[in-house]
Parts: structure tokens; sequence; C-alpha cells
């Protein structure tokens, strides 16, 4: 009989898209590091208890997350703190005055690690860019108008 006629069973291995991984470096702290290093062992045990149970949906899922962040620890470029705090560098906390007068702090972390609503963001994000080299006194051009640092740490 031919294949094309015949059910698939619900429990058949699930193929799911690997997901996108950034073409910039990946750029992290060494906190960065422990999460991806973290995230990797959780889904490591998520995915063999997946496998215990026959759960081959939750298997494919896991195994999907577990490739993409093994391939960033593959990639990861752990980047020291600068002493030097003249010039915005990756992995500094940064004070700025935004053009309306709201003042923000943030540090400039990995892409994965970033999450501006915590106080981090991307050393890709068109703000990061826009400060990366200039110092305490400097304006810059960001979304919104300018922005002045405040503050380096």
């Amino acid at each position: 009989m031919s294949r094309a006629f015949v059910k698939e069973t619900d429990d058949a291995p699930t193929e799911l898209p690997d997901r996108p991984v950034s073409p910039h470096r990946n750029l992290v702290t060494a906190e960065g590091l422990a999460a991806i290093e973290a995230e990797i062992e959780r889904l490591g045990a998520a995915h063999a208890d997946a496998m215990t149970k026959g759960d081959n949906a939750a298997s494919a899922a896991v195994a999907r997350d577990l490739r993409y962040w093994t391939a960033r620890r593959a990639s990861a470029e752990v980047v020291a703190a600068k002493t030097d705090k003249g010039q915005v560098h990756f992995g500094d906390i940064v004070t700025v005055q935004r053009q309306d007068g709201r003042t923000q702090t943030f540090r400039i972390v990995g892409e994965d690690e970033a999450d501006p609503a915590h106080g981090t963001v991307s050393h890709v994000s068109p703000l990061a860019r826009a400060l990366f080299g200039k110092g305490v006194g400097d304006v810059a051009e960001g979304a919104g108008g300018e922005i002045e640092i405040l503050a380096i740490a």
C-alpha cells in the first residue's frame, strides 16, 4: 500500500526550523556567558525529560532551543569590562539625558542579554552604536533627537 494513504501517527517526531542566529558578532559579558551556559544545562535536562516521557513535540521544541543556545555558546566572545571610562564601550553602564529632559541609565550588553525593560540594551542597537566612542558631555543623535552622555560607569 502506498504511504500516501496511511495516516501519520501523532507521536511521529516533529521537526522545527532552527531559530534565526544574528549575523553580528556574539559579544557577551561574563554574566551573559554564565546565563547561556545555565540555559544549555536547563534545556539538556528538559530534553532528557521530554524524551523519557515520549513527548515528541516537547522534545523537538527543546532540541531546537538547545541547538540555538549551543551555537550561541560556541560563537560567544566574552568582552571584559574596560577600566577606561572616558569613552562608552561594550559592558558600560551609561546615563544619558534625552532632548525631552528624561534621564535614563542602561548597560550595553550582548544581543541575547538585552532587555530594555530591565536596563540593558544590545550593543548592536542604534542607541548603543550612536554612543560608542563618545565621552561624558558628548551629544549623539538617537531616536527622538539628541542624547547627552551624563555618566559612564
